[in-house]
């Protein structure tokens, strides 16, 4: 490393002396939580609101609970939750029980969720009422899940916005437990349990650099040294006011939003999930100073009927990640509401950022191609571009970006192989492809592997792939991602069909839909007589992809 151009940090002199300072965080977000002023406001929700004092006595009692239902030191407590008071007593209490977190998006359908339940092999699960009803109670039985919490997010509030929460509270089901009862029982957490650095605070599922789901050990470490890295560097009021638009059970939400705003002792406006109108009347009630999400949240915002400069006034600082944001947008925002969008890059494996804009700077263009600069890295971070046989490349040039530092985990759940390959010597192997400049601003231009990023949501071709397989109609299937001015990027899909059947793009994405998740079925389909194949009969997504965007 003593020898490397990216080791000698460029991007150091472009940071002022708080973003360079040492940093010593707390041990976990138990202790952080432990230390705020019982007073203050910890989390807003519609009309309710929940002290520092009673965030840590509900949280205590969720532990309590847990423990008495035989959940051990290191055991998996799997989440599923929308925006709520909720997540959060679930997240503080699994912790402060010993457990590991495993957060899955409310989106899942029944075959996605089954798989992070037995790779993890959960213990506990929290969910939504409905969910249970719906479908939770039947996958949740052929997994290791003994221990049931569910809730109705209409809790906790009373204004009961029908734009959001336009569901009806179900019966307390016999085969589980309420959360907010729990919660308020007054149970006292599990003695000598409090979790420290190197343990295991979260198993992220994600996609990473290969098509089979596996989850990245986030430590309590890695989420803290994040999380103290934007308290002392984004320059926020000492009471900071968070609005959680990115959602708590993706990477970003949870470090960026949860983690920083509680152990910046501020506020964490909650709204269940996003609704333009909704969050726009949260930002005038509640005036946040912060915010992240996706760009193509901020173009929604954008184009709502109601929006003035007004519900902005308030923000110091508004970053989006997750997904690519373009100029024109960052330009377009600041011209009719006055902020500065700040870019940002990071994966689940390094615990969300490891580059940002940081305040006092604005994110330069790359005049040959136009991309915007994802940021700069952090003061212990190294980021380095590397070619195909991990040499270095000198800067400027394009090859794949590779992260080192206290926020990269330490690997995936027992997926040893898989762990050597993507962090071989504990370098973060990204498998984007960008470049960085002689001032150390990091440009991300392409992924290396077949990766759609759909809104911020990773989608592999593979898995709609085999479920367009078990259309019968289908012979072949081939998914790529395809620009899209909203999403960013958005899945197509190639098709041929069987000789002597019929099927229609229309019912093609239907069937899709009815067995993923939102955000992964695709949008578009395309009936063709044969793929394009190589000589061993391998169909060549990249000339799918590319006669994608000349057709366009």
């Amino acid at each position: 490393m003593s020898a490397s151009r990216y080791a000698a940090r460029p991007w150091l002199a472009l940071l002022n002396d708080a973003q360079r300072a040492p940093v010593s965080p707390p041990d976990s977000l138990v202790h952080a939580l432990r230390a705020a002023p019982a007073d203050r406001t910890a989390l807003t929700y519609f009309d309710g609101r929940i002290t520092y004092a009673a965030l840590d006595a509900l949280t205590d009692s969720v532990a309590g609970h847990l423990a008495a239902r035989g959940l051990e030191r290191g055991d998996r407590v799997a989440i599923l939750l929308q925006n709520s008071p909720q997540f959060v007593l679930a997240l503080l209490g699994a912790w402060k029980a010993g457990a590991s977190v495993v957060p899955v998006n409310p989106m899942y359908k029944a075959g996605e969720v089954t798989h992070v339940l037995r790779d993890a092999e959960v213990s506990a699960l929290v969910c939504s009422d409905r969910a249970w009803e719906a479908y939770l109670r039947e996958t949740a039985a052929d997994s290791p899940v003994r221990i049931v919490l569910t809730t109705c997010e209409r809790d906790l509030q009373t204004r009961d916005d029908p734009r959001v929460l336009d569901f009806e509270r179900l019966p307390q089901a016999p085969d589980a437990d309420d959360l907010v009862t729990v919660a308020r029982q007054g149970g006292k957490a599990p003695e000598g349990r409090e979790p420290g650095p190197s343990d295991i605070a979260l198993i992220s599922y994600t996609s990473g650099t290969s098509g089979t789901p596996k989850g990245a050990t986030n430590t309590h470490g890695n989420i803290m040294y994040n999380a103290e890295r934007q308290r002392t560097g984004l320059g926020l009021p000492d009471v900071p006011v968070y609005f959680a638009l990115a959602p708590l059970f993706h990477i970003t939400g949870m470090v960026v939003e949860l983690a920083a705003c509680l152990n910046s002792a501020g506020t964490l406006v909650l709204a269940y999930r996003f609704e333009a109108g909704v969050v726009l009347d949260a930002l005038a009630e509640h005036r946040p100073h912060y915010t992240v999400g996706p760009s193509t949240a901020f173009m929604a915002l954008a184009a709502h009927p109601s929006v003035t400069p007004g519900h902005f006034t308030s923000f110091h600082v508004i970053s989006s990640g997750g997904a690519p944001l373009p100029p024109a947008l960052v330009e377009k925002f600041r011209a009719g509401f006055g902020p500065y969008i700040r870019n940002g890059y990071g994966l689940t494996e390094c615990t969300a950022p490891c580059a940002s804009v940081p305040p006092g700077h604005e994110a330069p263009v790359d005049p040959a191609s136009g991309t915007l600069a994802v940021g700069l890295p952090g003061p212990d971070t190294v980021v380095r571009i590397v070619d195909e046989r991990g040499q270095e490349v000198p800067f400027g040039e394009q090859g794949e970006i590779v992260v080192r530092g206290p926020q990269v985990v330490p690997g995936y759940w027992r997926r040893p192989e898989a762990t050597a390959e993507t962090f071989p010597d504990g370098e973060l192997r990204t498998g984007d492809i960008g470049f960085m400049d002689p001032q150390g601003w990091l440009y991300v231009v392409d992924r290396k592997k077949d990766m759609i990023n759909a809104s911020g949501f990773k989608v592999w071709p593979r898995e709609v792939e085999d479920v367009l397989y078990t259309h019968p109609a289908v012979r072949e299937a081939a998914v790529v991602g395809v620009p899209d001015g909203y999403r960013g990027e958005t899945v197509k899909a190639y098709i041929s069909l069987r000789p002597g059947t019929e099927a229609d793009p229309d019912a093609l994405a239907a069937y899709c839909r009815e067995r993923l998740a939102a955000y992964k079925y695709p949008r578009q389909v395309e009936i063709l007589p044969d793929l394009p194949k190589t000589a061993s009969g391998k169909i060549l997504r990249r000339e799918l992809r590319s006669q994608a965007r000349t057709s366009r």
